[in-house]
């Protein structure tokens, strides 16, 4: 049985970004592990970070990573990023010092030293673009910066991340698809 701390960021609970929430964790519990989900627009997570120190939500959502496995995160992808309320909950809980601090080296020279090796993360991104816009003229921005710029900050090596593209214009069927991806990374966790 794994424990799983999920991170929803999409406002529309009629979404694909709903869908494979939904799937994501049926799997997941029909498997025996325990998911432990936010909704960050329903808790209307304040996602504005001004230099102060955390408050309760973010001390709450990093006791529930301490306590959790693997952490699943689950939002669309808009303009390269994330929607402004999960780049908010990553700016705010997986920060420092608490999710990784600086080794000093010399001068201004360091690197991150990560305190959640123990952690797996699962990344569930959506795209409006086909894959060939993504991967070939964007470099793949989206998941580099969200692999290297974030979860290998935090310690985190151990990422799956999925990926579905042009999802408004594709088929029921590539829909299915897409999901029967979802069940499969949820039953593998």
């Amino acid at each position: 049985m794994k424990k799983i701390f999920l991170i929803y960021g999409h406002y529309d609970d009629k979404s694909f970004n709903a869908a494979i929430r939904d799937t994501f964790v049926e799997t997941a519990k029909n498997k025996g592990h325990v998911v432990d989900t936010i909704d960050l627009y329903k808790e209307k997570f304040n996602p504005v970070f001004a230099g102060e120190e955390p408050d309760d939500v973010v001390l709450d959502h990093r006791k529930r990573i301490d306590a959790c496995d693997t952490i699943v995160l689950i939002a669309p992808i808009w303009n390269f990023r994330m929607p402004a309320i999960v780049e908010g909950w990553i700016d705010k809980v997986l920060a420092p010092p608490w999710a990784f601090r600086f080794k000093q080296l010399w001068g201004n020279y360091g690197y991150p030293i990560g305190n959640l090796r123990d952690k797996k993360a699962i990344i569930f991104c959506t795209y409006g673009s086909p894959r060939l816009a993504i991967t070939t003229f964007f470099l793949n921005l989206p998941i580099r910066r969200l692999k290297r710029g974030v979860f290998h900050m935090c310690g985190i090596y151990n990422i799956n991340y999925r990926r579905y593209f042009a999802v408004p214009f594709v088929s029921e069927e590539k829909r299915k698809q897409f999901l029967d991806d979802v069940k499969k990374t949820a039953f593998n966790v």
